[in-house]
């Protein structure tokens, strides 16, 4: 009788990974999955990589290297199926909504935060975007993989013209295949790290809105001068290809104005010599969510942020890096939560928009609503 039960158990259990299998196979074969997955590093891409300094056995590196694994694999499957965090908002993410009719008339500087990393620059004329996603998942499939918590606040379509994207490295939450080939499509030139090039030309974006730069390199386009900064983090939209592809900070410079955009990274020693040789930034745009003590080495945490909003000589910190998708293991309003205290504590002017919401450095900054409260 045991034995049948067995036999009957192990039946139950081989169907039941089967209809996962399949299920799988469906979500990713429904979607440009293999596309999203970009272009390998190959050919005059990779001899220009193999020439950077942070390039060495096949992979780019940090300066700072990272320590040994603070816990096991199986402690971070326990806390990702099984933490019992309030990850998500417990009742809709209030949006400012925009249209094209908010954009007619430029002001110097002006930043519109659409959500976990995307922010919409308007500097002296010009516009830039930050590691733009407007899909609903940042995933490789449109049926799995993380769901954001509110809409863009903004369509593609009433965006003001594009001159500039600014990239910071490859992950699907901050490089997003669809909205990358609107944007090409709408005439958008691409400032991106080493090696990004090549998921861009797998996307078909003309080779001349590509512009790869290593750490402190800077190209001047359409009147704004862009530098590739460093920063400590990692990249690949492939497990295989780890590291084939630079990460980096940004600092974005027009002829009155200078924005800082810190992308994904750890605290780095980096901030204070990019601060003293780009800085000061009228502006700073800093990650503040999806930190963790068992990665603090490549995810700062909102008092990182604070200090590296000092470090780099910023006037106003705009936190980003939040409230959009669930991809860490701290509650919905902890990063905010934290920031604010920070800020307030070291004397920094911050600033926290809820998404669609104007920020513009150079006037009185609004009283600060604590509207991520959300009730909760």
């Amino acid at each position: 009788m045991k034995s049948r039960k067995r036999r009957g158990c192990g039946r139950f259990l081989l169907v039941l990974v089967l209809l996962l299998a399949v299920l799988v196979l469906i979500a990713l074969y429904s979607t440009e999955w293999l596309a999203s997955l970009g272009g390998r590093v190959t050919g005059a891409r990779l001899e220009r990589a193999r020439r950077s300094p942070q390039f060495a056995d096949g992979r780019f590196h940090n300066v700072e290297k990272r320590g040994l694994p603070r816990v096991s694999n199986r402690e971070m499957l326990r806390r990702q199926f099984f933490g019992d965090e309030q990850r998500e908002p417990v009742a809709p993410v209030p949006i400012v909504r925009r249209t094209a009719r908010d954009y007619t008339v430029a002001p110097h500087l002006r930043a519109t935060w659409m959500g976990w990393a995307t922010v919409l620059v308007e500097i002296d004329g010009r516009v830039v975007l930050t590691d733009p996603v407007w899909s609903e998942r940042c995933s490789p499939s449109t049926l799995i993989g993380p769901k954001r918590f509110h809409t863009p606040p903004v369509s593609l379509d009433d965006l003001p013209r594009v001159d500039v994207v600014v990239i910071s490295h490859d992950h699907y939450d901050h490089l997003d295949m669809p909205t990358v080939r609107t944007l090409a499509a709408k005439g958008a030139h691409f400032a991106v790290p080493l090696g990004i090039g090549a998921h861009l030309e797998r996307w078909n974006v003309p080779a001349a809105q590509i512009h790869e730069l290593d750490w402190r390199e800077s190209i001047a386009l359409n009147g704004l001068t862009i530098t590739a900064t460093p920063s400590r983090h990692y990249s690949g939209r492939n497990p295989r290809y780890a590291n084939e592809t630079l990460w980096a900070s940004w600092a974005i410079a027009g002829p009155r104005h200078r924005v800082f955009f810190s992308g994904d990274s750890g605290y780095s020693k980096h901030f204070a010599d990019i601060g003293a040789k780009f800085g000061p930034f009228d502006l700073t745009l800093i990650k503040i969510g999806a930190s963790d003590p068992t990665w603090d080495e490549i995810h700062m945490t909102p008092e990182d942020a604070v200090r590296t909003h000092q470090d780099v000589r910023g006037r106003v910190l705009l936190p980003i890096h939040w409230a959009t998708f669930n991809l860490a293991f701290h509650a919905w309003r902890e990063p905010p939560d934290r920031a604010l205290a920070a800020a307030r504590k070291a004397g920094v002017q911050i600033v926290i928009p809820r998404p669609g919401e104007f920020v513009e450095p150079t006037r009185a900054p609004p009283t600060q609503q604590i509207w991520w409260a959300l009730g909760g």
